[in-house]
């Protein structure tokens, strides 16, 4: 009986450990992708001194799909199933070419620190869209915290843009919908195929049309090759286009989307922190204030 009661007590310990170590393992994934997401925009301010808009995205997925082409051709990894196609081409679509190209055309007019304020709702739109998506029915207080994190943010750029919403906004706008949308579809799909996959896959897919997309706007928009320039490109393209992207799959797959949106919370004061640091853009008392202010109301629709 005592042999029983021993192995009895001592069962919690052998099934939970290994458990504990996997959400810790997921949630480390997570943060790495939210420090590589939270230097994009710097990276990508820099990136524009060298490079045009529409050379900078199509050069960035055209490397970084390069690098995701070579460890997929590296490890022999099979095509994936035709059903994973759609979800594949919604990840390509939102988060290879949409959010990348509507935030790098936004950011010509607009500063990073107004940029990371407004894609500081990226967590609580992916929320709202992986509920829309799965069915999910989230309590009241979910939408009226998702409602005051809007309207904060709708509130500040009309303040920071003159009383009304400018071309730039629109894009940042438009990219928090494409990316959530990407997001949520790659949450779901790394949780049958490994988070690097699905993003390497994403990539390779839209070869075909980011290789002719590059060549044509290296023929039309000029190339200074500065060291600014370079520096943001490489990030973009392999920070936070791959590997970024790599480590915030695996780690939605293992923590879910949900928990894995909390860790986001911290991206846009990282960001205002880079574009003081690396930019020295000089941050005015709104933007840290929106930032928290949405803080908190993503933390109430993670809490519901």
């Amino acid at each position: 009986m005592r042999a029983q009661s021993s192995a009895t007590a001592t069962t919690p310990i052998t099934v939970t450990a290994p458990a504990t170590e996997r959400r810790g393992f997921g949630t480390g994934q997570a943060a790495l992708g939210v420090l590589a997401f939270s230097l994009t925009f710097p990276a990508t301010a820099w990136g524009l001194e060298g490079f045009g808009p529409w050379t900078l995205v199509a050069v960035r997925s055209v490397l970084a799909a390069l690098v995701a082409g070579g460890c997929l051709l590296a490890l022999r990894v099979p095509l994936p199933e035709r059903r994973h196609l759609p979800g594949l081409a919604v990840v390509a679509a939102g988060v290879v070419f949409g959010f990348p190209l509507l935030t790098t055309l936004a950011l010509q007019t607009s500063t990073t620190a107004h940029a990371a304020v407004v894609v500081g709702l990226l967590p609580l739109t992916t929320a709202v869209c992986s509920a829309l998506r799965t069915g999910h029915r989230p309590a009241r207080r979910f939408w009226l915290a998702a409602l005051a994190g809007a309207a904060a943010v709708v509130a500040f750029t009309v303040g920071q843009s003159g009383g009304a919403l400018t071309i730039a906004d629109g894009c940042l706008f438009g990219a928090l919908l494409v990316c959530a949308a990407g997001y949520t579809e790659g949450g779901r799909l790394a949780r049958v195929l490994p988070g690097w996959q699905v993003i390497g896959w994403a990539l390779v897919l839209c070869l075909p049309l980011s290789v002719p997309a590059a060549a044509l706007a290296l023929s039309y928009e000029p190339v200074r090759l500065t060291a600014h320039g370079v520096t943001g490109l490489l990030w973009v393209a392999l920070g936070s286009q791959f590997l970024g992207l790599v480590v915030w799959y695996r780690g939605m797959a293992v923590i879910g989307i949900p928990k894995a949106s909390q860790l986001q919370l911290a991206q846009p004061l990282l960001t205002l922190v880079w574009s003081a640091l690396l930019l020295g853009e000089n941050l005015t008392a709104a933007a840290p204030l929106t930032a928290a202010a949405v803080l908190v109301c993503i933390a109430v629709t993670q809490r519901s």
